[in-house]
């Protein structure tokens, strides 16, 4: 680790490296809270996790360029998991996690996260970002949100109504939308405003008119990090036996660890420098994790906001990411008190606007005309998320998509060639599996009883036992009759 800092220290790019890391920072900040406040912890603790990802998974190796801190993805398995098992459990289940990160990491299984189907991907990205949508629209009124998915999207009528009727709820209900059209309209805004990151500039903007209009609206609630910070107990670490909480466990480390790579693939991509190493950065963000949960903070994963933000701002090597937890580090020790300045609704409306960008409304559209069954996976995955929970949802998408994959893998084709005299010819080419066993028979108890058969198996690529033994027993049963002999032609 020590020569990571020397090397951040004498990086010939610290000039480059410094700049970014301010911007990062920035960009940082707001969702640091947000994430927190929406994941019904204390906003200091997603600091801690922004500064943990920055500092110590920005000293070790794996990206270079990629940022780690607490993600949106993340916010409902963190609600649901702080909901059911208390804030106390928390630290020891995001450590158990981490070390599960690192094993899996040095089992080399890191270039395995890549094989998961990009519809389950952006379905579970959906389901999340809808489930975001509908509980942040209950913080942006001030109201309480209900505890299941189902639950939240089919309260938003009755909310609406409750918010209607109260001045202070409308009061945050505009903050939140004019959150939102600060974040919207900042793209269009001078290339010289826009070094500010939207985000910021939303959250700046609402408390200073909150602050000048004296606007009844909630703020975030202040513990300090010290008093926030609370290491998990020998009871937490008993309560890991639960097999709720290891299911608990295991969602966290599986889908913080398939969003870290993802982004990683993503961030490669924006630049020219080293690539990924995928088992080290799995293990880097595993160590991140246990530091989290001894600290009991929220998980964290590679961000692609910020990740992308700083190749943008023209960052050359891992001196930026680590900055820019430094800078962290110091707003959350000299700066807590600013915090409780900052309108809860303006963070629902980052949220919101995040939320809605994790919906690819656009490759639903692509994938419908194209590839159906892998609409309808994305699909699936995301209704299940809302339905159940995030992790048996993803479940679900796995499964289906292990699914499709079977049964296109078991494409089979059966041509029948009939001229009226001589034998009849069936050709059988692709792979033959139990998964299209009814069909082939179908055809072949239906080829005429009366004249011989020509089965050709030559263009087959596979056949299963099951196939196999069901074709020959056919072929015995066929051939026992003296006047309908059956010719198996094999490669």
């Amino acid at each position: 680790m020590s020569g990571a800092v020397n090397a951040v220290i004498k990086s010939p790019h610290l000039r480059q490296d410094f700049a970014a890391s301010l911007v990062v920072f920035l960009v940082a900040l707001p969702l640091c809270v947000g994430v927190a406040v929406a994941s019904g912890v204390p906003a200091e603790l997603g600091l801690v996790t922004g500064i943990v990802g920055g500092i110590v998974v920005g000293l070790m190796p794996g990206s270079s360029l990629q940022v780690s801190g607490p993600a949106a993805g993340l916010t409902v398995l963190i609600f649901e998991a702080v909901s059911q098992f208390g804030p106390a459990m928390l630290g020891a289940i995001v450590l158990a996690a981490g070390l599960l990160q690192v094993l899996m990491g040095a089992l080399k299984l890191g270039r395995w996260f890549r094989a998961i189907s990009v519809s389950v991907v952006e379905g579970m990205l959906a389901g999340i970002g809808l489930v975001i949508i509908a509980s942040q629209l209950y913080a942006a009124a001030g109201l309480p949100a209900p505890a299941s998915g189902i639950d939240k999207i089919a309260g938003l009528p009755d909310a609406l109504v409750r918010a209607a009727g109260s001045t202070e709820a409308l009061t945050s209900l505009g903050m939140g939308a004019a959150t939102i059209a600060v974040l919207v309209l900042w793209k269009r805004m001078p290339k010289r405003v826009r070094i500010l990151p939207g985000a910021l500039a939303a959250v700046l903007l609402a408390t200073l008119a909150s602050s000048a209009f004296g606007l009844q609206v909630a703020t975030v609630e202040v513990q300090g990090l010290l008093g926030a910070i609370r290491p998990p107990g020998a009871d937490a670490f008993g309560g890991l036996a639960q097999p709720a909480v290891l299911g608990t466990v295991l969602a966290f480390a599986l889908i913080a660890s398939a969003e870290s790579l993802f982004s990683a693939a993503a961030v490669d991509r924006l630049h020219d420098g080293p690539r990924t190493d995928y088992d080290k950065e799995l293990m880097a963000q595993g160590a991140g994790n246990t530091v989290c949960g001894l600290l009991g903070a929220l998980p964290m994963t590679a961000v692609i906001v910020r990740s992308s933000a700083n190749v943008q701002a023209g960052a050359r090597t891992k001196a930026s990411r680590v900055l820019h937890g430094v800078w962290l580090l110091l707003f959350a020790a000299l700066l807590p008190s600013v915090l409780g300045l900052i309108p809860l609704p303006a963070l629902a409306g980052i949220l919101l606007h995040v939320g809605w960008k994790l919906v690819p409304f656009r490759q639903v559209v692509l994938l419908w005309t194209a590839y159906r069954g892998e609409a309808l996976i994305l699909v699936v995955t995301a209704v299940a998320i809302v339905g159940v929970n995030l992790f048996e949802g993803v479940l679900i998408g796995l499964a289906l998509s292990v699914a499709k994959t079977a049964w296109q893998a078991s494409h089979v084709k059966l041509e029948v060639v009939d001229k009226g005299a001589g034998p009849v010819r069936a050709f059988l080419s692709g792979n033959a599996t139990f998964l299209r066993l009814p069909k082939i028979l179908d055809t072949l108890e239906a080829l005429p009883q009366d004249r011989p058969v020509e089965l050709d198996l030559s263009g087959l690529h596979h056949v299963d036992h099951a196939c196999r033994t069901a074709l020959e027993n056919w072929a015995e049963r066929h051939s026992g009759v003296e006047t309908e002999p059956v010719k198996v032609m094999t490669p």
